[in-house]
């Protein structure tokens, strides 16, 4: 069976895609360099202030990724109630958005930062590009995913970065664990995404850190490499090169907790059930924020528009649109995700401080395992 391509929401935070790959390096690089090795300084946004502040006639600017995708409209509500326009401005893939806030710190493109994820941000809070604000939204959010004890940024959404088998072309069994990945017959038919060009390629090589730490990991990349693992540069040339998904010979590919659900929402013809099923034993959480830019010349209304984002009415409208898991636990996922989807109850992550201190060092032990 072939499906039709899943949404462009998909491959949102694959990182650095090809055409973009040498700007955001480049971007990526220049940013570091200005890094002081201490904390920077940062302003704090007043919640009652907020409440209070007359923001009629105001225009934000929310600085996302390119692909980011909501329901048009969306923002209607929200300015009949504030009287704040939103203007959306897309800014690449969500390594480069990071990095051009980085380097646009104090002047800052927008108001608004929506899309730095937890692997991307302890570099933000290190560079001091956002304002804090406690949202009043926040007692709606599980603490799990508040990795900010001061509130820069404020958890948005979450989703699982797993590896995902076609049933039909398994070599065999479905593997059980990340142990059985690595056996021959299965790393061969497995297709996974370069670290260095793509999000979800980098979250499957913090998930076998997370998993064997660091006197293990080596020596399990080096498993799948003698076992013939295919390194692809981005999602979709995995996802629809390589995998079954796209006709191609691979049974197993890292993509998304997810993928199921869209897989039986977009398949050509309609299907009672997903084709995918998701190694549990492999997924790295994923936590997306929003937070409020320093030196925007509207800090209340801003807030108000992290207000916004946690409010039910966005939120029931993130699953279906980017097929991740709202922050608010109290909406109600789409019967889609209820019914198809993946609950991951103890997935793999790693804090923020630990990826952005080691991220290089990584990257560059696993291009000499796999590459060299």
């Amino acid at each position: 069976m072939m499906t039709k391509p899943l949404p462009r929401s998909f491959s949102r935070r694959c990182g650095l895609g090809m055409a973009s790959s040498a700007l955001t390096l480049c971007l990526v690089a220049a940013a570091c360099g200005e890094s002081s090795g201490s904390p920077a300084p940062f302003s704090t946004v007043d919640a009652d202030a907020v409440a209070s502040a007359d923001t009629q006639g105001t225009t934000l600017t929310l600085v996302t990724h390119e692909s980011f995708t909501v329901t048009d409209g969306i923002f209607d509500s929200f300015t009949a109630t504030t009287g704040i326009s939103v203007e959306v401005l897309g800014a690449g893939d969500a390594g480069e958005v990071v990095s051009r806030a980085v380097l646009a710190k104090g002047q800052p493109e927008g108001d608004v930062l929506f899309g730095i994820d937890n692997t991307f941000l302890q570099r933000g809070l290190d560079a001091g590009i956002f304002s804090a604000y406690e949202s009043p939204m926040l007692e709606v959010v599980p603490a799990a995913l508040q990795l900010d004890p001061q509130h820069r940024v404020t958890p948005i959404d979450y989703g699982d970065v797993c590896v995902n088998y076609w049933s039909d072309a398994l070599p065999g069994e479905p593997p059980r664990n990340m142990d059985d990945l690595a056996m021959p017959e299965n790393a061969a038919s497995f297709v996974t995404e370069n670290p260095e060009t793509s999000s979800p390629g980098f979250a499957f090589l913090l998930a076998t850190i997370a998993t064997y730490g660091e006197d293990g990991w080596q020596d399990y990349w080096q498993r799948l490499a003698d076992g013939g693992v295919t390194i692809e540069s981005g999602w979709e040339e995995a996802y629809y090169g390589r995998f079954a998904a796209g006709g191609g010979p691979k049974a197993l590919v890292t993509s998304y907790a997810s993928s199921p659900v869209a897989e039986v929402i977009f398949a050509d013809p309609p299907v009672d059930s997903p084709p995918t099923g998701v190694l549990v034993d492999s997924c790295f959480r994923q936590v997306e924020f929003a937070g409020i830019l320093e030196g925007t010349d509207h800090p209340e209304a801003a807030a108000k528009l992290i207000d916004f984002l946690l409010s039910s009415e966005f939120q029931v409208d993130i699953p279906l649109n980017m097929f991740v898991v709202p922050a608010n636990a109290d909406v109600e996922l789409p019967a889609e995700f209820v019914a198809f989807g993946v609950v991951v109850e103890e997935p793999l992550t790693l804090s923020p401080q630990e990826i952005e201190k080691n991220r290089s060092r990584w990257t560059e032990q696993w291009t000499d395992i796999v590459l060299r």
